[in-house]
């Protein structure tokens, strides 16, 4: 298999529906509880265009599918903030333990390099012990734990911040 990592465009964002929303209702990589309809990736395809923040995709070129995605924006919205960032990467189910994670990582280390970030944060689901690794494989460190700061589907979420200096 073959794949790309490429800008998100408007013909991806049902895929990148399809691949959000069952995250939504079944996992815990998001704390999200409703999934989000096609205006809402419509809409946020248009402000990271606007922020010049990246919205990626990686592509199976061989069987033409969107296998995941990953985006960054403003950590907060205080202008003290501006230099700082959270990511999120999802990976259809379907290409798991491809490494397809890992690729949508370091484009998104690599767009921050080139961007003037200076950190880039991780909020993690404390059992998502794959993710966890996969962050300090790349170097970012745990900086935060807060104990049932979410709640999905009845229970108490634990979450993890790690983060990454970019441009020490």
């Amino acid at each position: 298999m073959s794949f790309l990592i490429r800008s998100a465009e408007n013909r991806d964002l049902t895929a990148i529906q399809a691949i959000y929303n069952p995250e939504v209702l079944n996992g815990f990589s998001t704390w999200n509880e409703q999934p989000f309809d096609l205006k809402h990736f419509e809409n946020l395809l248009i402000e990271l265009k606007n922020q010049n923040f990246p919205f990626l995709v990686v592509e199976d070129t061989e069987n033409q599918k969107i296998a995941g995605y990953a985006d960054y924006s403003f950590f907060r919205s205080f202008t003290g903030y501006r230099h700082t960032v959270e990511h999120s990467i999802y990976v259809s189910p379907e290409y798991s333990g491809r490494g397809l994670g890992k690729l949508l990582l370091q484009s998104l280390i690599e767009h921050a390099q080139q961007n003037n970030i200076h950190v880039m944060i991780a909020g993690i689901d404390h059992e998502n012990v794959v993710s966890i690794y996969l962050h300090e494989k790349f170097g970012f460190k745990q900086t935060g734990y807060m104990p049932q700061v979410g709640k999905k589907k009845g229970l108490w979420r634990d979450l993890v911040l790690m983060q990454l200096m970019i441009n020490a």
